[in-house]
C-alpha cells in the first residue's frame, strides 16, 4: 500500500501481481472519493466472505442455491452497555442483509443464515485481535 495522494487520502493498494484498487476518504472527510474507504472495505470484506461461506456450505449440501449477495453497512453507534459515571462510547456496528434464491425451504433457509455466523471475517470483526506495529528502517 503506498500512498498515491500525499495532499490528500488516496491510497494505492496493491495485492500480489493482479489485485489493484484504490481507498480513499468520501469528499465531505477531505479526501477525493477516488476509491472506498477503509470502513468501505472492512464492510466489502465482511460481506463477500458471509456470500462464499453460504455458497460453499450450500454446494457441499449440494441444495438448489441460485444466488446470494450481501449488503453490510457500517455506523459508530453508543454503546448500550456503557458504564454509569464512564463518558459514553460509541462502538463499530456492522448491518449485514443477506438476500438468497433459489428453491430453498425454510429449514434450508434457516440453517444458511446460522452458517453466515461461521464466516471467518465474521468471526474475526466479533473478538478482539491484535495488532502489532513496527517502524521500518
Amino acid at each position: 500500500m503506498r500512498e498515491a495522494d500525499p495532499d490528500g487520502y488516496l491510497q494505492d493498494i496493491t495485492s500480489g501481481p493482479y489485485h489493484h484498487v484504490l481507498a480513499d476518504e468520501p469528499i465531505a472527510y477531505g479526501g477525493t472519493n477516488r476509491g472506498m474507504s477503509p470502513y468501505g472495505f472492512l464492510s466489502a470484506g465482511l460481506g463477500a466472505c458471509t456470500s462464499m461461506t453460504i455458497r460453499m456450505y450450500a454446494r457441499r449440501k449440494k441444495w438448489p442455491l441460485e444466488r446470494v449477495w450481501v449488503d453490510v453497512t457500517h455506523d459508530k453507534v453508543h454503546a448500550q452497555d456503557a458504564e454509569a459515571g464512564q463518558t459514553a462510547q460509541k462502538i463499530d456496528c456492522f448491518k449485514r442483509e443477506i438476500h438468497i434464491s433459489g428453491d430453498l425451504d425454510d429449514v434450508q433457509r434457516n440453517r444458511l443464515l446460522e452458517i453466515a455466523d461461521k464466516c471467518p471475517v465474521h468471526k474475526t470483526l466479533l473478538h478482539s485481535s491484535r495488532i502489532e506495529t513496527t517502524l521500518a528502517e
